[in-house]
């Protein structure tokens, strides 16, 4: 099935109903309909092959996403926030190509040949006029491709066919589920995969969308409240700047509306989670967690499992509310060791996952599932006994000491049980005698004082010698990406740096 079937559903149970607001602008779910078929036959008569979008949050992106789908093109969304060089590098792979960009976000950018740039308000103005075209595109076919972060090396290029983000939503989410005075925030940006998820869990459930272009937390809450804002998304850098901003200036913390928060993308901190759940005991939470190769969710924590761990005085039940949860129903987990041998319960290893929505598959690379259809996450982790998925970090940043593997996340684990430390990131430092050893940057709780060997007295006390700390040092913060994820390099690079 093309990802088009969501919103001509949409558009005919609920023609009237608001489907997407960005400030003063609003578009019907059959309106929305309408611009996404005409803006398709501009985009096919232009023979263009991809139709990329360099744009924050506006009422372009579904237009877009739609838009390319009924003309059988892939949508590639771009990270706005990449330098003028990377983004032009990025254009150059997907030329010949319409490019729906706020112009702005282009200055510095040398637009390379074959890419025709087409301004926000002059692409919605196109697609209110000229003909209306039909879904071109096959359920086999790219819908969507999307670059990755690239620390290292080129971007690779991921692709998501329609039949796997059809197969997430079909597994997911309830067809016209939501009431008419349902709203759904959307602050992550369109290039994450959590951008496209929520168009389309939101257009397949009827919800109206509610536009942020550009986040803060003091915006997030005022938008909420505004639009009255039923469900959202978050990273946790996101849920932490909200708090924030009403921690240190007073601002008032009601969210009447507010019925369901669901945020992933990175760990969340504990003392993020829990103020939160103090702050909108209301609130039904979900940490939910995903790739881009597997079309969003995989794992859910549903919000019993928060406010029992929540309330929990048995640490073992309250240290679920720091997993990941479970896999959804469509979806199977598996735990391997470095041989590819599935490790009983409790015992850490890699993470792959397989599944109708699992893609795995990038441009140029081919597909990276095995023959029985399991796709390397690249995280690392473990599964406890009551089936609880707990995440350890990337498998590219385990660290090596003697030829001892030594996950960072185990021992962050233990760090963040002392009373002092409010975040800590664990990361490879070198090592004369062992090549490399473990490094702690810890964020210590405000009002507190612990020194470096008060720490790693405490690692020592609850773990092998191999994973104390070798040196410890502190930050006010930890430095993250837009969407929540440590920039372990980062902390790495400083300690190179002596």
């Amino acid at each position: 099935m093309n990802i088009v079937m969501t919103l001509e559903m949409a558009a005919e149970c609920h023609p009237d109903r608001i489907g997407v607001t960005c400030g003063e602008q609003s578009l019907g779910y059959a309106a929305l309909l309408q611009a996404a078929r005409r803006a398709a036959g501009h985009i096919h008569a232009s023979g263009c092959a991809h139709v990329g979008l360099l744009d924050v949050n506006s009422l372009a992106a579904p237009v877009a996403l739609y838009g390319a789908a009924y003309a059988g093109v892939p949508f590639v969304p771009l990270n706005y926030r990449l330098t003028p060089a990377e983004i032009g590098a990025l254009l150059a792979r997907i030329a010949p190509a319409w490019l729906v960009a706020d112009r702005q976000l282009l200055a510095n950018v040398e637009v390379p040949a074959g890419v025709r740039v087409v301004a926000r308000d002059e692409f919605l103005a196109l697609a209110g006029q000229g003909e209306a075209l039909d879904a071109q595109a096959d359920p086999s076919s790219i819908a969507v491709q999307l670059f990755t972060s690239g620390t290292t090396g080129a971007p690779k290029a991921a692709v998501l066919r329609h039949e796997n983000l059809m197969s997430y939503i079909l597994g997911t989410v309830e067809f016209a589920a939501a009431g008419e005075d349902e709203a759904t925030l959307v602050a992550v940006p369109p290039y994450h995969i959590a951008g496209i998820s929520a168009v389309l869990s939101s257009t397949y459930a009827a919800r109206r969308m509610v536009q942020l272009p550009n986040f803060d937390g003091q915006a997030w809450l005022e938008l909420c409240r505004r639009e009255g804002v039923t469900n959202a998304f978050v990273v946790p850098t996101m849920l932490a700047r909200v708090i924030e901003y009403i921690d240190t200036t007073g601002a008032a913390a009601e969210l009447p509306t507010l019925r369901a928060l669901a945020y992933g993308g990175g760990k969340m901190p504990a003392q993020v989670i829990e103020r939160a759940m103090q702050l909108w005991p209301h609130v039904d939470f979900t940490n939910a967690y995903g790739l881009t190769e597997t079309s969003s969710t995989i794992a859910l924590l549903d919000p019993d499992e928060h406010r029992t761990g929540f309330g929990a005085q048995d640490p073992l039940v309250r240290k679920r509310l720091h997993s990941v949860g479970k896999p959804i129903g469509s979806v199977e987990i598996a735990i391997r060791d470095a041989e590819g041998r599935s490790v009983p319960a409790g015992e850490a290893g890699d993470v792959f996952v397989r599944g109708p929505q699992v893609s795995g598959e990038y441009l140029g690379v081919g597909n990276l599932r095995d023959d029985d259809g399991w796709f390397p996450t690249r995280d690392r982790g473990y599964i406890d006994e009551y089936g609880f998925l707990y995440l350890d970090g990337r498998a590219d940043d385990v660290i090596v000491r003697g030829g001892e593997n030594i996950s960072p996340g185990e021992v962050e684990e233990v760090l963040r049980l002392h009373p002092a430390v409010a975040d800590v990131a664990v990361v490879a430092v070198h090592d004369e005698q062992w090549g490399e050893a473990v490094g702690a940057v810890v964020v210590a709780r405000p009002g507190t004082s612990v020194q470096p060997a008060e720490l790693q007295d405490w690692v020592r006390q609850r773990l092998r010698s191999s994973r104390v700390p070798a040196q410890v040092r502190f930050r006010t913060d930890l430095p993250h990406n837009e969407m929540g994820k440590i920039l372990r390099r980062v902390l790495r690079d400083e300690f190179a740096a002596g």
